[in-house]
């Protein structure tokens, strides 16, 4: 009798135990949710009250570097603690490496360092530390970092290798303030070195906007536009977004998929809808986080991209996402290409463009280690490698026999809608479940099927290689970047031209 005591009042307690832990921690990671939001807000305010107060007109561009900069830093002290001190570690090895080391190989050197140390912090955070009571990811802003500097590095090689567009060497301050500012510290977007010493400088405004033939336009006033409605309406979109996030998550969490109950109880049909419902609810706390940082850097003034036809102007230049195609999306790459489009767009340049022997893969596992070091991650991007190639075979082979009528056309919109928001769905659960059990215990209850699709697809239906799409799709995409107004665009192609050139380097 004594021991059954004695034994129930050990149980007892380490129950107790595990809830005061799992309390703390969800305060904590709550705790940790506010600061981000707060110091999110004050970087809007103090975006607009740089560009007010310290506009290129009233202030010179080293004031602005400091500041921006300085503000940047206490942003990332007040959410991180001294673990915001690994942005300057990272920040200064590889600017060592672009001082010092030689111009042929200094852009690898860099890439391997920067994403070295990135990896490093990743594993000490998740494998090494217990961080059970410190829910504070400091590795997402050197994510962003990380892309920032291989970017850089990269500009800068080719722009004396390549004859690109040229991108001189950055001071100290110049390259902190890139890398570090206030407005992108948190959550980014990564954006072109270029770009930003535009915005700085104040030249972003000043080049002449052409007309598709490379006539000037003198349709419109070249005057500095006021970003002040596409703030105020990407804020509505954050606050739709976080509001359905917290209305609808809770409902439909995405570990009641493997829930051995709901899949002996609930019919297959069903079980896919409930996912879809899931990661449905799941997207906007991205879609809050995005655009909340795309408004902050568009109320600073970063971000103007020209004009559209009508003459409205554009602040997407670093826009990270598009709801409705991504949402609607009748592919997968279509989903792809609107979904964290900064982080693709690196991607892109980096690696695919470069990659000589299977880009695709490539990319997709430098994916995977960017991301970080949950299994959950690697175990996504690999699928998804198989869907890529899987979903191009069929489109390549399938989509010819609907474009004949619009009735066939709109048949074939949906069907590879639904299609595409399932393989999303499929891909993507690990990367929420981040284990190794959990995402292979979901895969096993699909019978691994879309797997097994994906690969009889890609076997059975001929593809062309990759290189000769790439040939056909350059003058189009070429052709579709030079209709739009705007020199950034120009730069784009430049850029494009020359990776292609060089996939080598």
């Amino acid at each position: 009798m004594d021991e059954a005591a004695v034994e129930l009042t050990r149980t007892s307690s380490e129950d107790g135990t595990k809830l005061t832990n799992v309390v703390t921690i969800s305060f904590v990671c709550l705790l940790t949710q506010v600061n981000f939001v707060v110091c999110q807000l004050f970087a809007l305010l103090t975006a607009l009250w740089f560009r007010l107060y310290l506009h290129p007109s009233k202030a010179r561009p080293f004031i602005r570097h400091v500041v921006a900069t300085l503000l940047g830093f206490y942003l990332a002290l007040f959410c991180f603690g001294w673990y915001a001190l690994h942005f300057l570690v990272q920040s200064g090895l590889t600017y060592s490496i672009m001082v010092f080391a030689g111009l042929e190989h200094m852009h690898k050197l860099c890439f391997i360092v920067a994403l070295g140390y990135l990896s490093f912090c990743q594993i000490t955070r998740v494998y090494v530390f217990d961080y059970g009571m410190y829910s504070a990811d400091f590795t997402g802003p050197m994510m962003v970092i990380t892309q920032k500097i291989t970017s850089l590095a990269f500009e800068i090689h080719d722009g004396e290798t390549c004859m690109c567009v040229l991108v001189k060497m950055p001071s100290l301050l110049e390259y902190l303030s890139y890398n570090c500012n206030f407005m992108g510290i948190l959550a980014g977007p990564t954006c072109s070195y270029n770009d930003y010493m535009a915005f700085i400088e104040g030249t972003a405004y000043q080049p002449r906007h052409l007309e598709a033939n490379g006539t000037e336009n003198g349709k419109y006033k070249h005057t500095e536009p006021s970003p002040k409605n596409n703030v105020i309406s990407k804020l509505c979109t954050c606050a739709i977004s976080l509001a359905v996030f917290l209305s609808v998550s809770k409902i439909f969490p995405v570990e009641r998929s493997i829930d051995d109950k709901f899949m002996a109880s609930t019919p297959f049909i069903l079980q896919v809808l409930y996912l879809y419902l899931s990661m449905l609810a799941t997207r906007p706390k991205y879609y809050f986080i995005w655009t909340l940082s795309d408004a902050i850097n568009n109320a600073a003034g970063f971000g103007f991209n020209g004009y559209n036809k009508d003459g409205t102007p554009r602040w997407d230049l670093i826009s990270n996402l598009r709801i409705l195609d991504i949402e609607f999306a009748t592919s997968f790459k279509m989903f792809l290409d609107n979904w964290n489009i900064q982080t693709a767009l690196w991607l892109k340049r980096v690696c695919y463009e470069r990659c000589p022997i299977n880009p695709t893969a490539a990319t997709f596992l430098l994916s995977a280690m960017w991301h970080g070091v949950y299994p959950g991650y690697y175990l996504t991007f690999l699928t998804g490698i198989g869907m890529t190639m899987a979903a191009r075979t069929l489109r390549h082979n399938i989509k010819p026999y609907f474009l004949g009528s619009t009735t066939h056309k709109s048949v074939y919109d949906v069907i590879t809608w639904a299609g595409t928001q399932v393989a999303i769905c499929y891909t993507v659960v690990p990367f929420v479940l981040l284990a190794v059990g959990p995402s292979l215990k979901f895969y096993r209850s699909w019978y691994y099927c879309i797997h097994i699709a994906c690969l009889l697809l890609v076997l059975a239906l001929p593809v062309k290689p990759w290189h000769l799409r790439a040939k056909e799709e350059q003058p189009q995409q070429n052709s579709l970047q030079g209709g739009l107004t705007g020199d950034h665009n120009s730069h784009s192609i430049t850029d494009n031209n020359c990776n292609q050139k060089h996939k080598a380097t």
